[in-house]
């Protein structure tokens, strides 16, 4: 079984229908409004353009902040992206905010294309070992 294999599941739905709905060719802005609409239709839990921390891989402080395009029922990193096709970077990017965050999948969004594209990406907790620092409350900008 898949990590949140039910929630990814739901969510890949709702942003097939928006890709059907809407099609190729807009800006990321029209795709980011339509997958909050969206999500709000389909009851999934969401908060768009949340600040999420990002921490030290020593020490768990956190060192700066990431806004991603959607965090979804807090579990989920989504990234929106409307172009002609995904970099290797993009991809990379995600995983490493994954390394660096507490959340454990991603998914990057392409809706750039006649299909929309999407690859998820997982770092579970377990593989971050600055995650065990953050319970003994040094998670701050300010050490």
């Amino acid at each position: 079984m898949l990590l949140e294999e039910d929630l990814t599941y739901r969510l890949r739905g709702v942003l097939i229908r928006v890709s059907r709905q809407y099609g190729g060719g807009h800006k990321e802005r029209v795709y980011q409004e339509a997958c909050r609409e969206a999500f709000a239709q389909a009851e999934v839990p969401f908060v768009a353009q949340p600040r999420v921390s990002v921490h030290s891989m020593d020490t768990g402080r956190t060192l700066a902040t990431h806004i991603p395009d959607f965090v979804i029922a807090e579990r989920i990193v989504v990234e929106l992206k409307a172009i002609p096709w995904i970099p290797p970077e993009a991809a990379t990017q995600l995983e490493q905010y994954l390394r660096v965050t507490t959340y454990e999948i991603g998914l990057l969004v392409n809706f750039g294309l006649p299909k929309v594209q999407i690859i998820r990406r997982i770092c579970t907790n377990d593989r971050k070992p600055w995650m065990a620092k953050l319970a003994t409350g040094r998670d701050t900008l300010n050490p």
